[in-house]
């Protein structure tokens, strides 16, 4: 038995069993997914989940850890170490939180919105500058009546006016019912291209790669929570959504840019209409 077999029955018969690399899963990182073939690059990273959005835009969720291919070879990736502490803190808009500061009176100008949900996002995020500029937002529950509106708050130079309105698009009639308000150099009307304010918020917010698409003649918060399954109170679903948004990355950039020129308008009495690209 001596002879038949050597001292370590072990040597030079197996292999060590290689290490996959770990590798930090950083914004913008092209990796692919290897059970279903998915590539794209990171969007963002949760605890547990990676965000991966490919070349058309689609948007998927996998589980971090094993499983991801980086130029071919496999790799284990991890959450990115958080942030180190800086003394200077930013605001859910990604603007300077200024410290132990009171809210002012609100200001005689003021910025509208078309409903309660849009009015509740904008100050999700950007609360914190509004109250440092004292500026108040109030939701127009529609703007059918939009030039009446205008006409009686009377803007004016120490009085401007910013209206944020959705589906403002070429053809739609939001489009012409802006189109009716009287030119001012005191009122600014922009506006975001989605029919209702819940297609601002990323898609990926709520766990899905893109917003279900709503038949015409239904209610877009309806068609969507009936499609997902939410049930019909809209209010609620509209809640638990707006709960997840945690600041100006989780919004599509067309709503950002749209409120930033808003609350440049009634703040800042340099700012003019005219030099915005059209």
């Amino acid at each position: 038995m001596r002879k038949e077999y050597p001292a370590d029955v072990l040597a030079g018969g197996l292999k060590p069993r290689r290490e996959v690399p770990q590798l930090t899963a950083d914004v913008g990182l092209v990796v692919e997914e290897r059970e279903s073939g998915f590539c794209g690059a990171v969007l963002r990273c949760d605890p547990d989940v990676v965000h991966l959005e490919d070349r058309r835009g689609a948007v998927r969720l996998f589980p971090l850890g094993h499983g991801f291919l980086v130029d071919g070879s496999p790799v284990c990736l991890v959450r990115p170490a958080p942030p180190a502490l800086s003394s200077t803190l930013r605001s859910a808009s990604g603007s300077t939180y200024v410290r132990d500061v009171r809210a002012k009176v609100a200001a005689s100008s003021r910025i509208w919105v078309e409903g309660i949900h849009d009015a509740e996002l904008v100050e999700k995020v950007w609360g914190h500058d509004l109250r440092v500029e004292g500026v108040a937002v109030e939701p127009l529950h529609g703007i059918d009546d939009l030039a009446a509106a205008v006409r009686e708050f009377g803007p004016a130079l120490d009085r401007r006016l910013g209206v944020l309105v959705d589906h403002l698009v070429p053809g739609s009639k939001e489009s012409r019912i802006v189109a009716a308000v009287a030119a001012s150099p005191h009122v600014l009307v922009v506006g975001h291209p989605y029919v209702d304010v819940w297609q601002a918020v990323r898609p990926s917010v709520a766990g899905l790669e893109r917003w279900p698409d709503v038949p015409r003649g239904i209610a877009w918060k309806v068609g969507v929570c009936a499609a997902l399954g939410w049930g019909d109170d809209t209010g609620q679903a509209w809640s638990h959504l707006l709960s997840r948004v945690r600041g100006y990355g989780d919004l599509e950039p067309s709503l950002l840019r749209s409120v930033e020129q808003l609350i440049d308008f009634v703040t800042d009495s340099d700012f003019v209409t005219a030099s915005l690209p059209t």
